[in-house]
């Protein structure tokens, strides 16, 4: 296989885009958790509590999400520097290393998508259990 300036290059608009769906996501949760713990503050509840615990998980997978995109960016670069300076083999071995970077946030992206699934699927479950009752009709 040849590697090439451009080949780690293609990765940049990718990573790119993924770090601004990352940073959506923590500034979602961030929103979220304000309103939650002045609830809690507010009413201590233990369901508030459960939801506050699952979403401190999720921030901090996306940490990790984040700080492994952001590795798999670096590594990208460093390599083109490598590819530059006619390193090749350390140049390969630094683009495989960004590959497992990015494999690896992705990984971590999809493990909290199910963690926000399963807190979501509590909350319907809770809608589910309590049904607002039918109104009758106006006679």
């Amino acid at each position: 296989m040849s590697l090439d300036l451009t080949t780690p290059a293609l990765l940049f608009p990718a990573i790119s885009l993924l770090l601004l769906a990352y940073t959506n996501r923590f500034l979602t949760l961030s929103g979220l958790i304000r309103g939650l713990s002045q609830k809690y503050r507010e009413n201590p509840d233990h369901l508030i509590y459960g939801q506050i615990v699952n979403l401190r998980k999720r921030v901090n997978l996306i940490k990790s999400m984040q700080l492994h995109g952001v590795l798999s960016l670096f590594l990208c670069v460093f390599c083109m520097f490598l590819l530059f300076a006619d390193y090749l083999l350390a140049g390969s071995y630094v683009f495989g290393a960004a590959l497992l970077f990015l494999l690896y946030s992705l990984a971590l992206s999809i493990q909290e998508i199910y963690i926000s699934v399963e807190a979501l699927n509590l909350q319907l479950s809770l809608i589910e259990s309590n049904p607002v009752p039918k109104e009758k009709p106006a006679q």
